[in-house]
């Protein structure tokens, strides 16, 4: 059974300012979790008066990171830095999304790997018609924070 998640989405998500997509997540379980955006024109990705249909990969990637933020903060841990690795697929019916549309992002764990590998399948829902499907590979390091504060120190 789900539950609904009352926390915004700054304490879930470690994307600040414009790059955090997302406007809030709605609900989830140990294996799902379902987020929302509205597309508007301040997007980053806002252009020629839409948003490109292949960001969608972008908020599914966000879902997830809400989604193990989420369990971050349920064992009472600092959401931490993942990185989206790949997709076998990412099938959009809609060229781009426009402005006002309110976008349900879900993802569903298929496996989250104590080595901080995973994969989740993923779908983005307007209304109730099913606009685009993913699966996407992820990588949370056990150190990831730290290595984007460091850097690349090679030189």
């Amino acid at each position: 059974m789900r539950t609904p998640i009352d926390l915004p989405i700054a304490d879930l998500v470690p994307h600040g300012g414009r790059m955090r997509l997302l406007d809030r997540v709605l609900e989830g379980d140990a294996e799902t979790l379902l987020a929302e955006v509205t597309v508007r024109e301040d997007s980053l990705f806002f252009a020629d008066g839409v948003v490109g249909g292949w960001v969608g990969i972008e908020y599914m990637a966000q879902a997830v990171a809400a989604w193990a933020g989420w369990h971050a903060r349920l064992r009472g841990e600092v959401p931490k830095v993942g990185f989206l690795l790949g997709t076998r697929r990412y099938e959009c019916s809609r060229p781009v999304f426009r402005p006002g549309e309110c976008l349900r992002i879900e993802v569903h764990r298929q496996f989250f790997a104590d080595n901080g590998l995973g994969q989740f399948d993923c779908t983005i829902t307007i209304g109730t018609e099913t606009v685009a499907t993913a699966a996407l590979t992820v990588f949370e390091p056990p150190a990831g924070q730290d290595v984007l504060r460091r850097g690349n120190t090679d030189g």
